[in-house]
Order: structure tokens, then C-alpha cells, then sequence
């Protein structure tokens, strides 16, 4: 059975009873998070056109990924490293802060 090896989120989706809208909910949701791993972890300024590149690439390869999706777990691998680039971002702008306040 199908319902046995989906992922959390492709059964989250239920994308074994309504495939078209389980997958673009399953493909927004890993676009969403591929781009705030990007933006938190590895995200530089850039000019216009080539931000429009990167997210242009990022969008075609979470294609490809939200296919994986459905029975490899890469929206929840997505999810901890979001949440760990957050806790890290969290922690080095306090450190910061209180680096800051000791020079003072």
C-alpha cells in the first residue's frame, strides 16, 4: 500500500486520495522551506537578475524534490535545517548583542 510509505508530510497532503492538490501543497511547502534555508543560511546580496536566476533555479529543483517528497522524507529534512539555521542565526545575534553591550 501506498498510504505505508509516504512521507510525513505527502500523507499530511494526503496525496494518495488527491493527488493534484496533496503534490502543490507538498511543492509550496518545500519551496517555502528551500528558501528560508536559503535566505538564513547561505543568501548574499545580489543584483536583481541574478537573485531572479537563483530563485528561478531553486523553484525548477524543488520540482524535482517535491517528486522525492512523496515517499523520501525531504520536506521534514528541510523543516531541521531551517529550524537549526534559525537557532543558530537566534543565538549569533545575541552573542552579538552582548558582545556589543561589553565594549561599551
Amino acid at each position: 500500500m501506498i498510504e505505508n510509505r509516504l512521507s510525513f508530510f505527502a500523507s499530511l497532503y494526503q496525496v494518495d486520495k488527491n493527488p493534484e492538490m496533496g503534490m502543490l501543497l507538498l511543492y509550496w511547502t518545500i519551496v517555502i522551506l528551500c528558501i528560508a534555508a536559503y535566505k538564513l543560511g547561505f543568501a548574499q546580496k545580489l543584483p536583481l537578475i541574478k537573485s531572479i536566476v537563483v530563485y528561478g533555479v531553486l523553484l525548477l529543483g524543488c520540482t524535482i524534490l517535491s517528486f522525492l517528497g512523496t515517499v523520501i522524507p525531504i520536506a521534514e529534512g528541510l523543516f531541521v535545517i531551517v529550524l537549526v539555521l534559525l537557532i543558530y542565526r537566534i543565538r549569533r545575534h545575541r552573542e552579538k548583542k552582548v558582545g556589543a553591550g561589553v565594549q561599551q
